[in-house]
């Protein structure tokens, strides 16, 4: 089916690159090119899209708005930042050439009209869906989303940061979801809780003999994680001879298992968490600052749940249905006055604590349907809210 676009005209000074999942559009951008940029690249979303363009060498980007991983809004500012010198031109692809004859009503059989339209860099109000396994609109989540969906496509190390019970290992796997690398392992190593001394052994793997007590060879975590994504959480307790050993890796690529001299290729996109400012660990000398540089290629900052108090109630209810579903019983509503006492909690704990409280919550509700303020429990402030509201107020 033929799809009526207009190319504006501009003055031939680099290439251009088209990007969209329509491959009729992109055949017919082409032509209408004519030859006027040379080279001409196609790209089919929009994380293909920035990978091409950091080669360099574009003039204008034709961007088709119904992109298939990424908002091409948000994606034009994106390009705005990092390369001001392109121009872009955006493809409304689903627009629809109105019939006069039928009171302006849309037919369903025109073709798609394609207006390019000099995009002014301005941010969408479209509110961005949860990544996968997350909850919460809030403006601070949504640049979270943003940012996910933006290097998900990409192999770029990326380096999750914020406090303790924030779900940064739920922004680690979503990553891993929306790449190309989803159906590969994802493997998880918690740096904090294997002992020194096997560190080395566990992430890249032993030969029989090896050691006292290697009675057969172990494939290492980062070996397994080979094609998918290696996960480090809390980065910041590696040793700092280990520390030298990663950084290593991250720019070989190799791995050489302990017993042997051989060094094995691994594909592998590492993404690591920490809830310590590992910039400021490097200026104490507590962490290499040649392994920080290496880590924060793509740094993504989780905010605490205090910043982001809108999401407390919707977060409140899907741990409520999660239990209530396990059990096979009806999830109980929130009452009013919990919930004014859920929205002013401070949360030091964060998300986490959070589910610690609606699960004691779910258990003391019994088989009442609503969770009033004495079924909520804060056990680091020794008794619900409501009690010490009360005893406050008899003070």
């Amino acid at each position: 089916m033929s799809i009526p676009i207009t190319i504006p005209a501009f003055t031939v000074e680099g290439g251009a690159l088209i990007a969209s999942p329509n491959s009729e559009l992109r055949r017919q951008v082409l032509s209408r090119l004519n030859g006027r940029c040379r080279p001409v690249q196609q790209a089919l979303g929009g994380a293909d899209a920035l990978a091409k363009l950091e080669q360099g060498g574009w003039q204008v980007l034709f961007l088709d708005r119904r992109l298939p991983d990424l908002d091409a809004e948000e994606l034009i500012a994106v390009i705005g930042r990092r390369f001001p010198g392109i121009q872009v031109v955006l493809l409304d692809s689903d627009a629809r050439e109105p019939d006069c004859h039928e009171n302006d009503e849309r037919k369903e059989d025109a073709p798609p009209r394609v207006r390019p339209t000099m995009q002014e860099r301005r941010k969408t109000a479209d509110t961005l869906p949860p990544l996968p396994g997350m909850i919460g609109t809030s403006d601070a989540m949504q640049q979270v989303y943003r940012l996910v969906r933006l290097v998900a496509a990409r192999p770029t190390t990326v380096l999750i940061t914020g406090p303790t019970g924030t779900g940064k290992e739920l922004v680690a796997q979503a990553v891993h979801a929306l790449s190309p690398r989803s159906s590969k392992p994802f493997v998880v190593v918690n740096c904090a809780a294997i002992p020194e001394g096997l560190l080395e052994s566990e992430l890249f793997g032993f030969t029989r003999g090896a050691f006292t007590g290697a009675v057969q060879s172990q494939l290492g975590r980062i070996p397994a994680a080979h094609g998918g994504t290696l996960f480090l959480d809390e980065v910041s307790e590696l040793p700092l001879g280990m520390q030298a050993k990663l950084l290593r890796f991250l720019e070989q690529k190799e791995v050489q298992r302990l017993g042997t001299c051989e060094l094995t290729r691994v594909d592998v996109r590492v993404i690591v968490a920490s809830n310590v400012d590992l910039n400021a660990c490097a200026a104490r000398r507590e962490f290499r600052q040649d392994l920080y540089y290496r880590l924060a290629a793509f740094p993504i900052e989780l905010p605490a749940l205090a910043a982001r108090r809108g999401d407390i109630v919707p977060l409140a209810e899907h741990f409520l249905a999660c239990m209530a579903a396990a059990m096979q019983m009806r999830s109980p509503r929130l009452g009013g006055e919990a919930i004014r006492l859920l929205e002013s909690h401070p949360w030091e704990g964060n998300v986490r604590e959070l589910q610690h409280v609606m699960e004691r919550a779910s258990i003391l509700v019994e088989d009442d349907e609503i969770i009033e303020a004495e079924h909520l429990y804060f056990p680091h402030r020794h008794g619900s809210l409501s009690s010490l509201k009360n005893e406050k107020a008899a003070s």
